[in-house]
């Protein structure tokens, strides 16, 4: 049996990171040996286990990185995103970044280091969302063209603390959709008395309640009929696998960006 490869949680106090150290220490081919967190963070010194809500792993919470590293999962911030790949970019570590929320300039950010370093990059890590998104990709393709045009809506519903509207997993589904279908106008909620909805636009619909860990629908709407796309987490962890299924696929990968759909062979 090979050995485990040495990971660094980047976010380790935040809802996911909890998850990544919880679910990575409990993986026997992953050993945890850095959990970072801001240098103010009220939660420096804390052993990362027991902030995760297991026994003590014997890795504190720290804003220093630890020397021998074979590949870090940052699920911080669009900030702190950056903070991760300058490092890694300097130390040839290869990186996950899970973090949502990231703007055109620091998305430019990710291609450039990946010239570097082996970097994957997705808007969600779920095993189940990246195959809803070969689904929609497929359904989008055979609908292009379909008598009457297919109308498409994508309803995304998350925790009342998620601070991007609408979530990048929706964005990247309307990506997926507009490249497929041609379509170029994107359409964030509506109100008023807008008039009939034209054939060529993609229309999105945040919703925030509670502690939902994240539904996505996608609707291809026709005359007479309609197909409805819907993939659902009832908890966090198939974040934290995704990610960590991610880490171990780049440890050996020559620098390059990859996405889930590299990880899962889709």
């Amino acid at each position: 049996m090979s050995s485990p490869i040495r990971l660094v949680i980047h976010g380790a106090s935040g809802r996911n990171g909890k998850r990544l150290v919880a679910l990575g220490h409990a993986d026997p081919s992953v050993r945890i040996v850095g959990a970072i967190v801001r240098p103010a963070s009220k939660d420096l010194g804390q052993d990362a286990g027991t902030l995760a809500g297991i026994s003590p792993i014997g890795v504190a919470l720290s804003s220093q990185w630890p020397e021998q590293v074979d590949a870090v999962i940052d699920f911080s911030s669009p900030e702190g995103s950056q903070s991760a790949i300058e490092h890694c970019e300097s130390r040839g570590i290869p990186l996950v970044i899970a973090s949502t929320g990231l703007t055109a300039e620091q998305i430019g950010r990710i291609a450039l280091a990946s010239k570097k370093i082996p970097i994957c990059y997705a808007p969600n890590m779920s095993v189940a969302v990246n195959l809803t998104m070969k689904l929609v990709e497929q359904a989008a393709r055979a609908l292009r063209d379909v008598p009457g045009g297919a109308d498409v809506e994508i309803i995304e519903r998350h925790h009342r603390f998620k601070e991007d509207s609408p979530s990048g997993t929706a964005l990247k589904f309307g990506q997926i959709v507009a490249q497929q279908m041609g379509i170029e106008n994107h359409v964030h909620g509506r109100e008023g008395f807008v008039g009939k909805r034209p054939h060529g636009e993609i229309g999105y619909h945040a919703v925030r309640v509670g502690d939902d860990a994240g539904q996505h629908t996608i609707v291809f709407g026709m005359m007479g009929e309609t197909i409805e796309l819907r993939v659902g987490a009832s908890n966090r962890d198939c974040y934290a696998t995704g990610a960590i299924a991610a880490a171990k696929y780049l440890v050996g990968k020559s620098a390059k960006q990859y996405n889930m759909f590299d990880v899962l062979g889709l």
